[in-house]
C-alpha cells in the first residue's frame, strides 16, 4: 500500500474536527467500505503525459481527456462509483475567472413542479430523474433485499442498483450544472430567495419532489460559480413575500395560497405565481448590489436590466425601480 493512502485519512481526519467544532458539520464518523471508495496519490508520484497517468504500483492508466488546465499538479483523487473509475487531477493554476457574456439582472425562483423561473419569464423544466426512475429503483431494491447476504448474487444487485442511483445524479447534475452556469455567465446579478430546505423536506408530502430538484446543489454551484465569474449573488431572506407582492403595483395579496398559481391582482390581468415573485427577487437583487453604480459606468446599465421582465406589452418595471 502507498503511503499517502495512510497519511491523507488523518489530513481528513484533521479538517473534519475543524468542520465540526466550527459547527459546519456534524461529529465525524469513520468512512464505510464499498461507499465512495477513494485513495490519494502526491504529485511527486505521478506522471502525467497526455492521456495516460503513471500511478505507483499500478503503472500507466488510460484517461479519456487530457489535463485540460496549464499550471503545477498538485496532485491526484482516484474515487470508484458504482463500479466507475474516475481521476480528479488538482492544477494550480493562479488567479483564474471566466468571462461573462453580459452583465444583466436576473431573479431566479426554485419550485416543485418547475425548477427555476426567470424574471425574464423563461422557465426551466427538471427532468425528474427520481420520479422518472421511481418504479426500475424499487424493483432493483427489492431484488437487493431478496438475496442471500454476502452471496455474489447480492454483490451483482448492489452494483445494478449503484449505477442507476449514479444514472440518477448524473441526470440531475447535468441541468444544474448547465442551469448555473448559464445563470452566472450571462448576468451581473443573480438573485435567489434563502429557502429552509432541511424544513421543507420535513413535509412527507413534498420531501421527495423536493429531493428530485437537487436545491442544496443549485446553491452550492451557483455559489463557487458566481465567484469564478465575478458575479454578486444576492440571497433574499426566506420571509419576503416574494409571490404575495404584486410586481407591477407593490399591493400584498393576503388571498394568495400555494393552491392559486397566479396572482389576480387588481391593477391588471394575472400573472404566473412563479413569474411574479421572480421579478421581485430581480428587484431587491437590483436594488441591493452595487452594480448599477460602480460596474456600469455611471448607470448606462438601467436601460437593459429589466428590459426582458416584460410584464404588459409595452410596459416594463424600469422606470418605476428607479423612483421606489
Amino acid at each position: 500500500m502507498h503511503k499517502d493512502a495512510n497519511q491523507r485519512p488523518f489530513t481528513h481526519l484533521q479538517d473534519a474536527f475543524t468542520r465540526f467544532f466550527h459547527g459546519e458539520a456534524g461529529y465525524p464518523t469513520f468512512k464505510k467500505q464499498g461507499v465512495h471508495d477513494s485513495f490519494y496519490v502526491s504529485n511527486d508520484k505521478i506522471i502525467v503525459e497526455g492521456m495516460r497517468l503513471g500511478i505507483p504500483r499500478l503503472g500507466w492508466v488510460k484517461m479519456r481527456e487530457a489535463v485540460q488546465f496549464q499550471g503545477k499538479i498538485l496532485g491526484v483523487t482516484i474515487t470508484r462509483e458504482a463500479g466507475r473509475w474516475s481521476v480528479s487531477i488538482q492544477v494550480d493554476v493562479g488567479a483564474y475567472a471566466r468571462p461573462r457574456t453580459a452583465d444583466g439582472v436576473v431573479g431566479v425562483d426554485l419550485g416543485v413542479s418547475t425548477l427555476a423561473t426567470l424574471s425574464t419569464g423563461e422557465k426551466v423544466e427538471s427532468p425528474k430523474p427520481l420520479t422518472r426512475l421511481l418504479k426500475r429503483l424499487q424493483t432493483l431494491q427489492r431484488r437487493v433485499s431478496r438475496k442471500q447476504q454476502g452471496s455474489r448474487n447480492r454483490r451483482k444487485a448492489i452494483q445494478r442498483l449503484a449505477r442507476l442511483h449514479r444514472r440518477i445524479s448524473n441526470i440531475r447534475h447535468d441541468v444544474l450544472h448547465k442551469l448555473t452556469s448559464q445563470l452566472t455567465s450571462e448576468n451581473q446579478v443573480v438573485a435567489i430567495e434563502d429557502l429552509n430546505v432541511q424544513g421543507m423536506m420535513a413535509n412527507h408530502h413534498l420531501a421527495r419532489a423536493i429531493s428530485d430538484m437537487g436545491f442544496y446543489e443549485f446553491r452550492r454551484q451557483l455559489t463557487y460559480k458566481a465567484k469564478l465569474t465575478h458575479t454578486e449573488m444576492i440571497v433574499v431572506d426566506r420571509w419576503y413575500p416574494s409571490s404575495k407582492t404584486c410586481s407591477r403595483c407593490g399591493k400584498y395579496l393576503e388571498h394568495l395560497t400555494l393552491a392559486h398559481r397566479t396572482t389576480g391582482c387588481d391593477c391588471g390581468p394575472s400573472m404566473d405565481r412563479d413569474h411574479n415573485a421572480a421579478i421581485n427577487l430581480a428587484r431587491v437583487g437590483y436594488t441591493r448590489s452595487h452594480a448599477y453604480g460602480d460596474a456600469s459606468g455611471g448607470g448606462t446599465m438601467a436601460t437593459s436590466v429589466y428590459e426582458s421582465c416584460i410584464v404588459e406589452a409595452g410596459t416594463t418595471p424600469c422606470a418605476r425601480l428607479r423612483t421606489r
